[in-house]
C-alpha cells in the first residue's frame, strides 16, 4: 500500500481496468489529472477539438472493440459538451465511462467559474453517476463505474472529479479487487422454464421469425443466432443496430426491418405467427402504428433481453426471458427440435424476389451505387460507421454486413455530427482495419474539426461525404409530406437556386464548402466525384492511401430512400418506388 494523489489514484485506476486510449480536452478543473495522465506509458490520450468529439470517439472505440470506452473534460461547459455523446451511448447501450472535472468542493452550489451540475444534467442519460466528495470513495467509485458500465445492459456512467479530490491524498490506496453493489445484480442465466415455453413455442409455430438488434452484438450472439436460424429454418431480420449479427448474404438473411426496412422484412414480421427477439426493443422505428403491429403474432412473442424493464416496455410479451442472449440461446439451441418450414420460407422466397431492394441504375451517379462500390472495392473488409441521414439508410442497406461490429452508427437518438469522430474511435481501436465514415455534406459539418485529430495522430480514417447539398432526410419528408417546400435544408450558398445536380455541379464555386479544399487545408488527400466512372477508381485511390481521406460524391440532390413507412403508419403501409 502507498499514498496517493486522488489524480494519481485515477490513472491507476484506469490502467489497472485494461484504458489503452482515451479521449478528451484540458481545462483547468481537470488540469491535475491530465498533469498526472501525461505521466502514463500505458494510456494514449487522443487531444479531440470538441468534447462532443471525444464522447463520440469513446462511443465508436468501444462499439467497435467491445471494451469501455472513456472520455474525460473539464467543469462546466466542457462538461456539457460531452452531453449529447453520453446521450448518444445511452440510448445505443454503449459502455462508457465519462470523467469530469469540477470545481472544488467548498465551491459547488455557489455559481462558481465554470460550474454546472453536470451529475444533475446526465442523470436522465446515463446508467449511473457519481459526484466524488471524499477521496476515500474514489477506488469504489472507478471500480463500480467501470462495472456498471460494462455488465447487464451496458451504458454511460459519469464520474465528477472536484479540483481537490484530485489533489488531495489518500494514505494507504489500493484498488478494489471486486464490486459488491446490493442493488444492482444483473442476470445472466435465462430461467429454464421459460426457455423450455420458448421451444415448445417455436416447435408449434408455422411462420417463426428471429428479430434481432443491438443487444445481440453486445452479447456476442450471432453464432448463436446463426445456429438457432439454421436448426429450425427460420428467417432472420435485424434492426439498424444489429446489423452484422447474421450474415447478409444467408439464405435466411432479410436485411432490416421497420421504417426504411426491406418490403419482405415488414411483410414478414405483418404475416409471423411467432417473434423471437434478440436483443431488440421493439422501438418505434421498427412497430410503426402499434395496435397494428404483428397481428399474428399477438400472446405469441418470446423476447430475451439481459433488461427486464425493456421486455413488454411497448409490445405485450407472452414468454419473457431475462438474461444474457448469448447464454439464453445456447440453452434454447440445445433443446429445440430441428424443423422445416417449408410454406414459410417459400413465402419469404417469393417476397424477396417480387420486393427487392433496387434504385434507378442509369447514368446519373446516385449515392446507392456509391455505397455499392465501397463494398465492391472493400470486398466488404472493413468498418462503416456513418453519420445520421440519408446516407444512414444507404449505408445500410447496400453494404453487406457479414460480421458484427463492423456498422457503427447512432440509431436510438439519431445524432447529426457521430461519424467522423466515432470513426476516430474505431480506428484507434482497429490499428490495422479500413476504417471508412459514410457521411452527408450536412453532418458533416458538425464536427468536421476531428479532421485535425485524425491527421495529427496519423489516423488513416476515410470519409466518403455523398454531398447533395441538402440536409437530404429532412427535404425528403419535405418533398413527401409538405409539398416540396424546402424550408431551411437548401445548403446552397446561393439560396433559391435551381435544384438540379447538373447545375450543382458545374456552378461549384457557388457552394460551401469546397471540400477538397477544405481536405488541402488539413493535409487530407481530397478527391470529388461527379460521375459514375469515376467513383470506383477515386475509392481505390483513397482506401489504399495511408493517410486520412475524403472522397466527396456529388450525388443526385433529390434522390431518396425507399421503401419507407411514414410516421404512424403501419409496417405494411410501405411507400416503395423508385426516387
Amino acid at each position: 500500500m502507498v499514498d496517493k494523489t486522488g489524480a494519481e489514484i485515477i490513472v491507476d485506476a484506469l490502467e489497472q481496468e485494461g484504458v489503452d486510449v482515451m479521449f478528451g480536452y484540458p481545462g483547468g478543473c481537470i488540469l491535475d489529472l491530465c498533469d498526472t495522465l501525461n505521466l502514463s506509458k500505458k494510456i494514449k490520450f487522443i487531444l479531440v477539438r470538441h468534447e462532443q468529439g471525444a464522447a463520440h470517439a469513446a462511443d465508436g472505440y468501444a462499439r467497435s472493440t467491445g471494451k469501455v470506452g472513456v472520455c474525460l473534460a473539464t467543469s462546466g461547459p466542457g462538461a456539457t459538451n460531452l452531453v449529447t455523446g453520453i446521450a448518444t451511448a445511452y440510448m445505443d447501450s454503449i459502455p462508457m465511462v465519462a470523467m469530469t472535472g469540477q470545481v472544488a468542493t467548498t465551491m459547488i452550489g455557489n455559481d462558481a467559474f465554470q460550474e454546472a451540475d453536470i451529475v444533475g444534467i446526465t442523470r436522465p442519460i446515463t446508467k449511473h453517476n457519481y459526484l466524488v466528495k471524499d477521496i476515500k470513495d474514489l477506488p469504489r467509485v472507478f471500480k463500480e463505474a467501470f462495472y456498471i458500465a460494462r455488465t447487464g445492459r451496458p451504458g454511460p456512467v459519469l464520474i465528477d472529479i472536484p479540483k481537490d479530490i484530485q489533489r488531495a491524498v489518500l494514505k494507504n490506496y489500493s484498488y478494489p479487487d471486486k464490486v459488491d453493489i446490493r442493488s444492482y445484480k444483473p442476470v445472466y442465466e435465462g430461467h429454464p422454464n421459460q426457455i423450455e415455453k420458448a421451444a415448445k413455442a417455436i416447435e408449434k409455430a408455422k411462420k417463426p421469425l428471429l428479430y434481432c438488434g443491438g443487444g445481440a452484438i453486445a452479447a456476442d450472439a450471432g453464432p448463436e443466432i446463426l445456429a438457432l436460424a439454421e436448426k429450425c429454418e427460420i428467417p432472420v431480420t435485424l434492426t439498424l443496430l444489429g446489423l452484422g449479427s447474421f450474415p447478409a448474404d444467408h439464405p435466411l438473411a432479410l436485411s432490416m426491418l421497420g421504417m426504411h426496412g426491406t418490403q419482405y422484412a415488414n411483410y414478414a414480421m405483418a404475416e409471423t405467427d411467432l417473434i423471437i427477439a434478440v436483443g431488440a426493443r421493439f422501438d418505434d422505428r421498427v412497430t410503426g402504428k402499434l395496435d397494428e403491429f404483428a397481428p399474428n403474432a399477438k400472446g405469441n412473442i418470446i423476447h430475451i433481453d439481459i433488461d427486464s424493464s425493456s421486455i413488454s416496455k411497448s409490445i405485450a410479451v407472452s414468454i419473457p426471458i431475462v438474461g444474457n442472449c448469448k447464454t439464453v440461446l445456447q440453452e434454447l439451441i440445445k433443446i429445440v427440435k430441428p424443423l422445416k418450414h417449408p410454406e414459410w420460407a417459400a413465402q419469404i422466397k417469393e417476397w424477396k424476389e417480387k420486393f427487392p431492394i433496387f434504385y434507378r441504375d442509369d447514368h446519373l451517379l446516385r449515392p446507392q451505387y456509391v455505397i455499392e462500390q465501397i463494398y465492391n472495392v472493400t470486398k466488404g473488409d472493413a468498418i462503416i460507421v456513418t453519420e445520421v441521414g440519408q446516407h444512414q439508410m444507404w449505408a445500410a442497406h447496400y453494404f453487406k454486413y457479414d460480421k458484427p461490429r463492423t456498422f457503427l452508427s447512432s440509431g436510438g437518438l439519431g445524432t447529426m455530427g457521430y461519424g467522423l469522430p466515432a470513426a476516430i474511435g474505431a480506428q484507434l481501436g482497429n490499428p490495422g482495419k479500413l476504417v471508412i465514415d459514410v457521411a452527408g455534406d450536412g453532418s458533416i459539418q458538425m464536427n468536421i474539426q476531428e479532421l485535425a485529430t485524425a491527421v495529427i495522430n496519423k489516423l488513416p480514417v476515410k470519409i466518403v461525404i455523398l454531398n447533395n447539398a441538402f440536409l437530404g432526410m429532412v427535404r425528403q419528408w419535405q418533398e413527401l409530406f409538405y409539398k416540396r417546400s424546402y424550408a431551411f435544408t437548401d445548403l446552397q450558398k446561393n439560396i433559391g437556386a435551381p435544384h438540379k445536380t447538373a447545375d450543382f455541379i458545374e456552378n461549384r464555386d457557388l457552394y460551401i464548402p469546397d471540400f477538397v479544399k477544405l481536405a488541402e487545408a488539413y493535409n487530407v488527400l481530397g478527391i470529388r466525384v461527379t460521375s459514375k466512372d469515376d467513383v470506383a477508381p477515386a475509392l481505390e485511390k483513397a482506401f489504399s492511401s495511408p493517410q486520412t481521406a475524403i472522397v466527396e460524391c456529388i450525388v443526385e440532390r433529390e434522390e431518396n430512400v425507399f421503401p419507407m413507412i411514414p410516421g404512424g403508419a403501419s409496417i405494411k403501409q410501405m411507400i416503395g418506388g423508385l426516387a
